[in-house]
């Protein structure tokens, strides 16, 4: 047995030592989950999308410019792009246009597209932040769970350390006669259970790590430890300077899931104003310019004299004689040509301009009802803010009174500690003088150890209240 508790003490005493050296704090896990968060690294892909949305729109206001080049192959029956004629040739043909169009007036369409870009993009960019914060929240949460964790193990620790100390003080009385054996054995049943106590605590303080890493996305094999601070140690505000009213009105004016529902709500009304352009009638200008080439074959015509003639069969009178009319022999040429590329070029060259006006009739009902469907969408964006906003103050009146209680029960605690150190100092005085049995001095020193670990858990709850106020002000979240 003594051998036994020996081994388990060593355990005991090295396990703060066996953990890394490399120290995270609070700053240091937020920072880091902030920056290798996956539903970050998603959001701030969503952010920039935005944006890119944004700078189209903007493009948009100007005017639109493509050109084209095509070049085939024409055989059998065809239209000579050059003459426009049909023709029965087989012809090469290249073609070149350039073609602009600009939106005169369309309602403010354009204008209101980037305005509800630009807010779209901003709630974007606030939704970054909104994760980011409820992330620093989680982090917060898990690592002073894991302070509360270390905290019970450190009480425990000490409860053992006092058991094993009662528990060779009394061997020792034993073994000089002063005290019976059952004394011993209660003891030594006493530090099993301390003991026991002292693993799971230590077994839970390594779960929550695990859970922190879990959060940080660290490898679960990682050495990893945490910076301790004395709980007693946090900077905290006074429950004065934290009313729920106060923190509300800044809350609502500070965290970006407010600014997202106010962005929100002012896009889908511009959205409803783009809707609405979209059944009156727009203008826009156009222009365009093209010319074309093809190999077409032109033919061309000489005539080459023979030098003889030949009689037609026509008979003219002259002077009362008749006279066989005759004519000159020839020889028609015949000679086919293609015109260069620059000639065609300037030949071809052709220019257009206009003005367009075009009046929405009939699309099915397809404007009107996205007209209405977006005035429908600002009250449903309305409502998620009327809601968010409710959802809001509650949880600060709640976190509020939950504040307030866990500072009542903080006190009630800190008053049962001082009343269970007192008792503990008077029974361990008349256990030594052997005035008082082992199972009551016993019972004296586990109420004490039950009382340190209740006060240990209202401090950080009264803590993480208080923190979690300050950070529905805007704060963050700080230890």
């Amino acid at each position: 047995m003594k051998k036994f508790f020996s081994v388990l003490l060593g355990v005991v005493a090295l396990g703060p030592s066996i953990q890394a050296q490399d120290i995270w704090d609070l700053r240091r896990c937020v920072d880091y989950a902030l920056a290798n968060n996956i539903s970050v690294k998603q959001e701030d892909i969503n952010a920039r999308r935005a944006a890119l949305t944004l700078e189209q729109s903007k493009l948009a206001q100007y005017p639109s410019l493509s050109s084209s080049v095509s070049k085939g192959l024409n055989a059998g029956r065809s239209i000579d792009p050059t003459t426009n004629q049909f023709t029965q040739q087989q012809l090469q043909f290249t073609s070149f246009n350039l073609q602009a169009s600009v939106n005169i007036f369309s309602w403010f369409s354009v204008k209101n597209t980037i305005a509800a870009n630009t807010l779209e993009a901003e709630a974007a960019r606030a939704s970054v932040e909104k994760l980011k914060n409820d992330i620093a929240l989680n982090v917060a949460t898990s690592y002073l769970l894991v302070l509360v964790a270390q905290e019970q193990s450190n009480i425990s620790r000490v409860a053992v350390l006092q058991t094993r100390e009662n528990l060779e003080s009394t061997r020792k009385k034993v073994d000089a006669g002063v005290l019976p054996e059952l004394n011993l054995a209660e003891l030594e049943a006493q530090l099993a259970r301390d003991s026991s106590s002292l693993i799971t605590s230590q077994a839970t303080v390594q779960q929550n790590l695990l859970s922190l890493k879990a959060i940080l996305n660290l490898d679960a094999a990682q050495p990893f430890s945490i910076d301790m601070p004395p709980i007693d140690m946090i900077p905290v505000e006074s429950l004065a300077e934290l009313q729920p009213e106060v923190v509300y009105a800044l809350a609502i004016s500070n965290l970006p899931q407010q600014k997202i529902n106010e962005l929100r709500i002012k896009s889908a009304q511009k959205l409803v104003q783009i809707s609405k352009a979209q059944l009156y009638p727009s203008i826009s200008a156009f222009g365009s310019m093209a010319t074309n080439y093809a190999n077409n074959k032109i033919p061309s015509y000489s005539v080459t004299p023979l030098g003889t003639y030949s009689n037609t069969g026509a008979i003219v009178n002259v002077g009362g004689n008749s006279y066989q009319v005759q004519q000159p022999d020839f020889k028609t040429n015949i000679t086919t040509s293609v015109k260069s590329f620059s000639t065609q070029f300037g030949d071809n060259f052709r220019q257009n301009v206009g003005i367009g006006l075009s009046i929405p009739i009939f699309n099915a009902g397809q404007a009107k009802t996205a007209y209405q469907r977006s005035k429908l969408n600002v009250e449903s964006v309305q409502l998620v803010k009327e809601q968010g906003e409710r959802t809001l103050k509650q949880d600060i009146y709640r976190s509020y009174n939950d504040a307030v209680n866990s500072l009542q029960k903080f006190n009630a605690t800190k008053k049962s500690v001082e009343t269970a150190e007192k008792a503990y100092n008077f029974a361990q005085k008349r256990y030594e003088l052997g005035l008082l049995t082992t199972v009551d001095y016993l019972t004296n020193q586990n109420n004490l150890t039950r009382a340190k670990i209740e006060r240990a858990l209202a401090q950080v709850d009264y803590v993480f209240r208080l923190k979690l106020l300050e950070f529905y002000k805007g704060k963050g979240m700080k230890l």
